[in-house]
């Protein structure tokens, strides 16, 4: 899986755990909505972007990536 794919596998991950929706998150997090929907099209992230959410959703950035989808043989780039 592409870096991009899993960084938004664990947003959307971390959004349904907290039932919240894509503005929701965007209004917690003050990332645009369509930076986080455009995300998925895109080959890059912005890790501005990601520390964003992670502050949104009163995280730190180990937490966000201490998952599995990051785990080495997991990521193809």
């Amino acid at each position: 899986m592409r870096l991009v794919d899993a960084v938004y596998a664990r947003i959307t991950e971390l959004m349904k755990e907290r039932q919240i929706t894509v503005n929701a998150l965007a209004n917690l997090s003050g990332v645009p909505r369509t930076t986080v929907v455009t995300m998925t099209r895109s080959a890059t992230v912005k890790l501005s972007t990601v520390s964003g959410i992670c502050d949104g959703l009163g995280i730190t950035l180990q937490e966000f990536f201490s998952s599995p989808l990051f785990s080495p043989g997991n990521i193809i780039d």
